[in-house]
């Protein structure tokens, strides 16, 4: 029992390693679900707002992807200023999380920005 708690909490670790551990990852990852949270307040939560009479689906689901945004403005912002990126990739990114799917469009990108760093 022990040991399969120590190797549950090693593998935990290497995932949040690798989805959060350098500013290139963690930026990619927190792109992602943002896109994903994205679509599911336009594909899922609004339908139900205003079909279903469920407007709570909003309210939780557009709380989220409201921080999960901010989250990513934030690790955009550092890209720019800490990490020496242009604000045209900056701004690339910010626009993409403004359109259904862009993001997930840009993932290449980001990916190869995280095999990139040392």
């Amino acid at each position: 029992m022990v040991a399969a708690l120590e190797s549950g909490s090693f593998m935990r670790i290497i995932t949040i390693q690798r989805y959060f551990g350098s500013p290139a990852s963690r930026l990619r990852s927190v792109a992602f679900l943002e896109g994903i949270s994205y679509l599911l307040l336009l594909f899922l939560a609004m339908p139900l707002k205003y079909v279903g009479d469920l407007p709570v689906a909003v309210s939780v689901v557009g709380s989220i992807h409201g921080g999960l945004f901010v989250w990513l403005a934030m690790l955009v912002g550092e890209g720019v200023i800490n990490r020496g990126r242009s604000k045209s990739w900056g701004a690339r990114l910010m626009v993409a999380a403004l359109l259904p799917f862009a993001m997930f469009f840009l993932d290449g990108q980001l990916k190869a920005e995280v095999d990139a760093e040392p």
